[in-house]
């Protein structure tokens, strides 16, 4: 495996290397009139996208409170193309919020989530989104075990659900 330095020069090309051939999509694709699968429906198989909702919101510049969202499964694409970005090579803590901006799908009413907005995010917000992705994409769900501060019974909790301690 030959290993290559990145610098700012060679982002672009790089990312355009490790972009999918256009042309062998194109060619590999079913003719048009070839029928189209049915939409996929819940249980059908492979869940990949999740709602979330955020216990503090992210505040636009009108003021907007967004606090609804989805994140989809990560790819390896996603987890690897962090680690060429200038920004996480100059300060390494800086790859969750790029992370997170890459399988945010959408945001209240922000359908274009990027860096500058999970930047703007307040921290117990990000801190929610990281461990919501850990989960997603390590266990496989949105469950929480949690138990009750008063009679100190275990149950389940979904985070993807309503807010917390509301039916």
């Amino acid at each position: 495996m030959r290993r290559r330095t990145v610098t700012a020069g060679n982002l672009e090309e790089i990312l355009q290397l490790t972009e999918p051939d256009r042309a062998q999509e194109q060619q590999a694709a079913p003719p048009a009139a070839a029928p189209q699968p049915p939409p996929r429906q819940e249980g059908d198989g492979l869940r990949t996208e999740f709602e979330f909702e955020l216990p503090r919101g992210y505040v636009d510049e009108a003021g907007t409170v967004h606090r609804h969202g989805a994140m989809r499964l990560a790819t390896a694409r996603d987890e690897l193309r962090p680690q060429i970005d200038l920004r996480v090579k100059e300060n390494p803590a800086y790859l969750s919020v790029v992370l997170l901006s890459q399988v945010i799908t959408r945001l209240g009413g922000v359908t274009d989530v990027h860096a500058g907005i999970v930047e703007r995010m307040y921290a117990t917000d990000v801190a929610f989104l990281q461990d919501f992705y850990r989960r997603v994409n390590s266990e496989g769900h949105t469950r929480a075990a949690v138990t009750c501060p008063h009679c100190e019974g275990g149950f389940e909790v979904d985070l993807s659900g309503g807010r917390l301690g509301e039916s």
